[in-house]
């Protein structure tokens, strides 16, 4: 499990925003969703892949992990976590068919369900690095890997790999930048009962929309875009870019300033973090 943009089999502070179906409050849980403990995984998406393509797996099913020895990061880098001590787990959503045409949007709004729920918990501002990645105080507290299966042209699964520090709070030397929830509350937590949570939420964001508000989702991911109107260092291919960031548009492309407007796809540029 971890987190980069639809790394798939086909490319592709107790707020709540009244104003939108993001529903991240606590809510009773349904007795009918299937919550998975596992004790040791190489990976929460390996595993619900696996269920998916065995025929195991029901519409909103998670599986948890107390311990991966394989979690999936960005770029195919590895995911740290203490074992027990996090939110390591994968939602597995059955043809997610009003994204069909803009999949970014699927991983836009997922993003902000995740955003919205760590808001509830730490009451603190959380941005979404782009493409998900969850930063609080400009440091990295969780992301998504969403995984997709297709027959045909037919989107059929979506799997939702979520990583989020929860209780740990020491990391190894070559994590750049993280943060725990504990961090910043200085309380410790139940993470799997956190995870039935945003089961809950995420589930609940899906089941029976009618339709893709693409202008509110993406006005709301855009508000909460890391490092939106700054700065920043970017890699693209050999070379270093100063750039501006200034939004991403429903194709998922990050759009930055310079001496000229620049558009790059998911996976053409990389964050230069100072060490």
């Amino acid at each position: 499990m971890g987190f980069a943009m639809f790394a798939t089999l086909k490319i592709f502070s107790l707020q709540i925003i009244s104003k939108v179906l993001f529903l991240c409050h606590s809510k009773v849980m349904d007795s009918n969703l299937v919550f998975n403990l596992l004790n040791i995984v190489d990976s929460t998406n390996n595993y619900a892949m696996a269920q998916i393509h065995a025929g195991l797996a029901k519409h909103g099913e998670a599986y948890f992990a107390i311990s991966q020895t394989a979690g999936k990061g960005q770029r195919n880098k590895h995911w740290h976590s203490q074992p027990g001590e996090n939110i390591l787990f994968t939602i597995v959503i059955e043809s997610p068919t009003l994204f069909e045409g803009v999949p970014f949007l699927f991983n836009a709004a997922v993003s902000l369900v995740c955003q919205q729920f760590l808001e509830q918990i730490t009451s603190e501002r959380v941005n979404i690095k782009w493409p998900n990645d969850l930063y609080i105080r400009d440091r990295k507290a969780g992301g998504l890997l969403i995984e997709n299966i297709f027959r045909g042209k037919s989107w059929n699964w979506a799997g939702i790999g979520i990583g989020i520090n929860v209780n740990q709070t020491g990391f190894p030397e070559a994590t750049r930048n993280p943060i725990s929830i504990k961090h910043i509350t200085g309380l410790k937590y139940d993470s799997e009962h956190l995870a039935r949570q945003l089961q809950q939420n995420i589930v609940a964001r899906f089941d029976g929309l009618a339709d893709v508000d693409e202008k509110e989702i993406m006005k709301l991911y855009n508000e909460a875009l890391f490092a939106a109107g700054k700065k920043v260092t970017l890699k693209h291919k050999d070379e270093i870019l100063e750039t501006t960031v200034i939004r991403v548009n429903p194709d998922g492309q990050l759009i930055t300033s310079d001496i000229v407007e620049r558009h790059f796809n998911f996976g053409e540029v990389e964050w230069v973090v100072a060490p």
